[in-house]
């Protein structure tokens, strides 16, 4: 997993609210105290979670075509490109009714815009996914669990997931006689870094052409892959040993792009 680019403005937030106002329409705006969209579209105006009213409509836009029992279209043009972003919240808190997703809501509100006037109350397995929420690895791991047939050298494969057991790999892909590993990195940007633990390291050494960093990069827009056979051949790193914890990581030195 990785955690290297910078995320656009107020990324998650937009997106957890437009997911609220498509799935659960005004019963979502009732939650802070609001009868009309527009007042609640002002309200993100004027504490900074978004520059201007149709910065937080849009956001709905791009979910409506996801919840079509709200029946509105919104960027229906779009067809599923940003179909992982719901895909992310539906993993995390997609079982929770609309006073559970709203609590999500406000507790992001609370921590990351210091807004006085909201209550929060939820369950720790809820703040443990909250967490999650701001790890890019979880939204590129998704991504690349429903995308991964669109991979040359996985094409056909069947998915094995590997993460629990936490062996240097996420993944598994069986192709016929052979078997790859897949480390899987999300890059925010169109290019960056990403770094390697010591584990990954030692496995991608062992399994060489069949240990494959599969890097989604343009996570904040639309993603891609670039797969990277053998990596500690065909890449350059440095290692460093972070102190006072004695982890030894390896860092790409050059970006990728």
């Amino acid at each position: 997993m990785g955690n290297q680019g910078l995320k656009h403005q107020n990324y998650e937030i937009l997106n957890l609210i437009g997911y609220g106002l498509s799935k659960f329409n005004d019963d979502f705006i009732k939650e802070f105290g609001f009868s009309s969209k527009s007042d609640f579209y002002t309200y993100c105006v004027e504490n900074n979670i978004a520059r201007t009213v149709g910065t937080v409509k849009n956001r709905m836009d791009l979910f409506d075509p996801f919840f079509p029992n709200n029946e509105r279209k919104g960027w229906w043009q779009k067809g599923d490109t940003y179909i992982h972003r719901k895909h992310l919240i539906d993993s995390l808190f997609g079982n929770e009714d609309v006073k559970g997703y709203s609590n999500v809501v406000k507790m992001f509100l609370k921590e990351n815009y210091k807004i006085k006037d909201i209550f929060v109350d939820v369950k720790p397995i809820v703040k443990s996914r909250f967490k999650k929420l701001q790890e890019t690895g979880l939204e590129a791991e998704l991504y690349f669990m429903n995308n991964y047939n669109s991979i040359g050298v996985f094409k056909n494969g069947i998915l094995e997931d590997a993460r629990l057991f936490g062996d240097g790999y996420d993944f598994q892909i069986n192709v016929d006689e052979s078997s790859y590993l897949a480390e899987i990195k999300g890059i925010r940007a169109k290019k960056g870094k990403f770094r390697m633990t010591e584990n990954e390291y030692n496995k991608a050494l062992e399994y060489k052409n069949d240990y494959i960093i599969t890097l989604v990069l343009n996570m904040n827009d639309l993603p891609t892959f670039l797969t990277i056979e053998n990596p500690t051949q065909n890449l350059k790193f440095k290692k460093e040993e972070r102190v006072p914890n004695p982890i030894v990581e390896y860092h790409l030195i050059n970006e990728i792009c």
